[in-house]
């Protein structure tokens, strides 16, 4: 399978910023050439008869999220060593794997510093969900599509929200700023009579 971009392999990057694991923009129909069986963005939703959760399965999610968050290996969290041991699976996530640094001593795994650590679903239905978001789907649809219930949906969202916003860079303002005029009135507190009188008598005299 290739790339969008013509390259050998899948390109997910989008889809992992929104776990805080890295930072780029989530482009439309991308998963659709990752998965290489979703729709694209131009195509309305898949019918709810269709089982969206199995057309992908955990396993490569996770290799995924090792590839692209450790591309020159995996490192400790907290101190940055890469003298890491595997320390086990997840109880609940089989593919989710642990691990234990062994210079200072500290236990993590794939998800360890990300907006789903400590999250128990299958990360094949966050990553849905996400893809869903970027076809501009309701929290209901997603819901129905991925056989959900509404209020699950709306908090995973949330979490999704919160991890792309984590890494959105602060807005840098630089040269030339234009702004449209504004009118601010100064004092008056607590008597809002007052001050439309005041605004009312500044457009009068023009």
């Amino acid at each position: 399978m290739l790339d969008p971009d013509g390259s050998d392999g899948p390109n997910p990057l989008w889809l992992l910023s929104g776990f805080g694991v890295v930072g780029p923009r989530v482009p439309r129909g991308a998963l659709s050439s990752w998965v290489g069986v979703l729709p694209p963005a131009s195509v309305p939703p898949m019918p709810a008869l269709v089982n969206l959760p199995s057309l992908i399965d955990d396993a490569r999610c996770f290799e995924l999220v090792r590839q692209h968050r450790w591309p020159d290996g995996v490192r400790c969290p907290r101190c940055g060593g890469a003298a890491i041991a595997r320390d086990g699976r997840d109880d609940v996530q089989p593919h989710r794997q642990r691990y234990r640094c062994a210079g200072c001593g500290t236990r993590f795994d794939d998800l360890s510093g990300t907006v789903l650590a400590g999250r128990h679903r299958p990360l094949r239905l966050w990553v849905l969900c996400l893809y869903l978001m970027g076809l501009n789907l309701s929290n209901r649809q997603i819901a129905r599509e991925l056989d959900l219930g509404v209020s699950d949906v709306q908090a995973m969202a949330e979490q999704l929200r919160q991890g792309l916003a984590a890494r959105t860079p602060a807005v840098i303002l630089d040269g030339a700023v234009e702004i449209d005029e504004v009118y601010v009135v100064a004092g008056h507190k607590g008597n809002p009579a007052a001050v439309a009188k005041r605004g009312a008598a500044a457009d009068a005299g023009g």
